[in-house]
């Protein structure tokens, strides 16, 4: 490498010692900050007489002291032929991907690791906890407690709410897919009203429902009132609707239940889209599953959603059916034992 080359290095390299302020935060120590700086710029002037240079060192403080050398090269080399100024220019770029951390493998790492699983059930916390506070903002503003929306205001906050809740139940769907994936939250069967399940499901749907211009449709028993678990039941058909609704492009979804022999009630959730493939039903339920091509029926890029539905049919003790063809619309369902709740069960009505 040309002299001039390397005297507009050692000169950038002293105007970033120079610098001590600017990288203080990222040094642990003077010392090793200059060490750092040293080598760096010598691994510069080696890539430029296209050597390869070794024991780099990485991490924040490489990445920052080789953005200063740049940013000093630059006004070094203003007056040095455009060919050898672009040399060494690239020189740097060069070392800056040598120093820049290897975080694919790094995260490969720590999912392989014994804590792997530790680690996407923080990030699927840390993702729920904002979304929460969207959630509640959301529909703050749509029920106008913050002073009067109109119309489309209203119809943009609904899809924002749906939107935030479909990222929440994912969120929600990864940590207890880590958990299980079967575990009822109200573990002892508990009174509730079915219609209150269903309205829940076509308020939080309606927003989509209406911008793709579908009718969602609920039917339910004469017996309204039963015990089971409401909780595991409700995100089951939440989630079954709303895949109902992003694969239906016309027509509608039908939220059915109805009541079967003893305390046996039926629940479907059909819808009029395009119906599923063979080929992709045998592997609907599995988590994480790979699509073999863009145009692969999926109902999502991770699978989680129907995999946790699935799991927590089976832990209220029933199994999951799918009805479905080309063109004929898809229809899942599955029976539960519920019996029939008195007024009694739900206690004293409060004043």
């Amino acid at each position: 490498m040309h002299q001039v080359l390397l005297d507009a290095l050692e000169r950038a390299r002293l105007q970033v010692e120079r610098d001590w302020n600017l990288i203080l935060p990222d040094a642990p120590s003077r010392e090793e900050a200059l060490g750092q700086l040293a080598r760096l710029c010598a691994a510069v002037a080696e890539v430029a007489e296209g050597r390869t240079p070794e024991g780099l060192p990485r991490g924040v403080l490489a990445r920052r002291l080789v953005e200063l050398i740049r940013r000093r090269l630059l006004a070094e080399l203003e007056a040095t032929p455009v060919s050898d100024a672009l040399n060494l220019l690239g020189a740097v770029e060069r070392v800056h991907e040598f120093v820049e951390p290897d975080w694919a493998g790094h995260f490969a790492d720590r999912l392989s690791g014994p804590d792997g699983m530790e680690l996407v059930v923080e990030v699927a916390h840390d993702l729920r906890s904002p979304l929460t506070s969207i959630l509640f903002l959301a529909e703050t503003l749509q029920r106008a407690r913050s002073g009067p929306i109109n119309q489309i205001q209203e119809r943009q906050l609904g899809l924002i709410y749906s939107a935030a809740f479909g990222l929440s139940s994912m969120a929600s769907d990864v940590i207890e897919l880590a958990r299980g994936g079967d575990r009822l939250v109200d573990l002892d069967p508990t009174p509730f009203s079915i219609l209150d399940i269903l309205e829940s499901v076509r308020d939080i749907v309606q927003p989509i429902a209406e911008e793709k211009g579908l009718e969602v449709r609920l039917t339910w028993p004469p017996i309204d009132f039963r015990i089971g678990h409401p909780v595991a039941l409700s995100r089951v058909l939440l989630n079954l609707t709303t895949n109902a609704l992003k694969f239906t492009s016309e027509g509608y979804v039908e939220v059915l239940v109805e009541a079967g022999e003893g305390d046996e009630v039926h629940f479907s959730v059909r819808d009029t889209g395009r119906g599923i493939p063979s080929e992709s039903l045998i592997l609907m339920f599995e988590p994480f599953r790979r699509r073999r091509g863009q145009s692969d029926y999926a109902f999502s890029g991770s699978g989680l959603g129907l995999s946790i539905c699935r799991k927590l049919v089976e832990a209220m003790g029933a199994s999951m059916q799918v009805d479905t063809g080309p063109e004929q619309g898809t229809r899942f369902s599955f029976s539960l034992h519920l019996p029939p709740a008195s007024m009694q069960n739900f206690g004293p009505l409060a004043p």
